[in-house]
């Protein structure tokens, strides 16, 4: 397995430390088609965000309510819908499975446009999170399944850079069709977008064989392929392996971080330092696709170069980036301008992500092929439960708590709260590094 310090051990069998395969053309054009579903799946998600300041104006809702809608009313059906679908597409075609979810979430973001109160709102986005749900879990083990190990992390540093794009794309075109007719049309338009990139998936995209490019064990050989993972037996395998769990608590953190922070970001910078629609359109999303890109994709590099050389890796990566990046956050929160704020706020876009790549790259090189579903859709169901659904709703939570105090400022305090979530995430990737020592000396039996 990528990270061992002498010879690489997938699922039971043996093979030299050298460079890895190169991916064929095909698999670089699937990375491209499940990469723009994930640009797709992003921007829908990051929609209400975005938007926050003219939905608020339309539908007189609270930040309190607001940090609900896309937090744990959005993170509940999300987070949990994840696992049946990671088992359902465990056993059957991971690419039906992703193009039908990308239908759905699509469906849904055109319905939240057609919202005419709260709680219409509220079921149209518990609806975007039911689809949602099926995007991510699957192109996982589809890349996993196209890319061989010690280039999984690059492939997927790339997939990765999903997120950035799909946020920056949508503050520039979301923010900029909010401003020339309504946020209303931008739900409308951008949903319709996804429809069409769901049925191109399906006609296009070419399931891959389960596991083809990992090392079969003996088992695997004999009945002609690896047999259907169990759906209890794969849920006991990841909570029961301290890897996998501390990966998984140490992606909630931050994301509890990223999560809170990023869905009232736009709404920081509008009404409480002054930005407006048409600026947010150009200049956060220049910042977004800036920092939060390069990291990712950086990440993804440093992640396959340094677990060549220590296991250790997938979680010193994470806990170095994040403790230099909170100077950047609280500098960014403070910032007395616009210009300045955005500009600090580079540092923590670029170093909040570089977790992303290391956790996913792990979970995936850790578990048997006919696992990696749901794997990934454990891992995504313990870090958005905490970071996305429970983030922006303490947030939001939070700014309507101090608003009696500080009318003016009640958001920036709320932003202030989340520096102590930077040092629990740091302890708990420290802690998996200890974890990921011991096994690698456990497995080569110096320990």
């Amino acid at each position: 397995m990528a990270g061992h310090d002498a010879t690489t051990v997938v699922h039971g069998a043996e093979s030299s430390p050298t460079s890895p395969a190169m991916p064929t053309t095909r698999a670089w054009a699937t990375l491209a088609a499940l990469w723009f579903v994930y640009v797709i799946n992003f921007l829908d998600r990051q929609l209400l965000a975005i938007l926050a300041k003219p939905i608020q104006d339309t539908l007189n809702i609270t930040d309190g309510q607001l940090g609900l809608i896309g937090g744990l009313y959005f993170a509940f059906f999300y987070c949990f819908i994840a696992i049946p679908v990671g088992w359902l597409a465990d056993r059957t075609n991971r690419v039906a499975v992703l193009s039908l979810a990308c239908a759905i979430w699509s469906a849904a973001t055109t319905a939240c446009g057609l919202a005419k109160s709260y709680p219409q709102l509220v079921v149209a986005r518990m609806l975007v999170g039911f689809g949602e749900a099926g995007g991510v879990p699957p192109s996982y083990a589809i890349i996993s399944d196209y890319f061989p190990p010690g280039r999984r992390g690059t492939a997927l540093g790339i997939y990765n850079l999903g997120p950035p794009i799909g946020a920056a794309l949508g503050i520039a075109f979301g923010a900029s069709i909010a401003a020339a007719y309504s946020w209303r049309v931008a739900f409308v338009v951008l949903g319709a977008v996804g429809i069409v990139t769901a049925i191109a998936v399906f006609i296009f995209v070419r399931e891959p064989r389960l596991g083809g490019l990992d090392n079969p064990t003996t088992a695997e050989i004999e009945n002609g392929g690896p047999a259907k993972a169990g759906f209890f037996e794969t849920l006991v395998m990841f909570f029961s392996k301290p890897s996998l769990r501390l990966a998984a608590l140490g992606s909630g953190a931050t994301q509890f971080i990223t999560y809170g922070m990023g869905n009232f970001t736009t709404l920081f910078l509008m009404r409480e330092k002054g930005m407006t629609l048409n600026e947010i359109a150009i200049y956060y999303a220049l910042v977004v696709a800036i920092g939060m890109g390069g990291g990712i994709y950086l990440s993804g590099r440093v992640i396959d170069r340094f677990t060549r050389l220590s296991k250790q890796a997938y979680a010193l990566v994470p806990a170095a980036s994040l403790a230099l990046a909170i100077p950047f956050y609280i500098a960014f929160v403070w910032a007395p301008t616009w210009q300045l704020s955005l500009l600090l706020l580079v540092g923590p876009s670029f170093l909040n992500y570089f977790y992303l790549s290391s956790s996913v790259a792990l979970v995936q090189e850790e578990v048997r092929p006919n696992q990696r579903v749901m794997s990934g859709a454990l891992l995504l169901l313990v870090m958005n439960f905490i970071g996305l659904g429970l983030g922006p709703t303490y947030v939001g939570a939070a700014s309507d708590y101090f608003r009696p105090d500080f009318p003016d400022n009640s958001l920036q305090i709320a932003l202030y709260t989340l520096v102590p979530f930077y040092f629990i995430a740091i302890a708990l990737f420290l802690r998996l590094a200890r974890v990921l020592k011991k096994e690698s000396l456990e497995k080569t039996g110096t320990a």
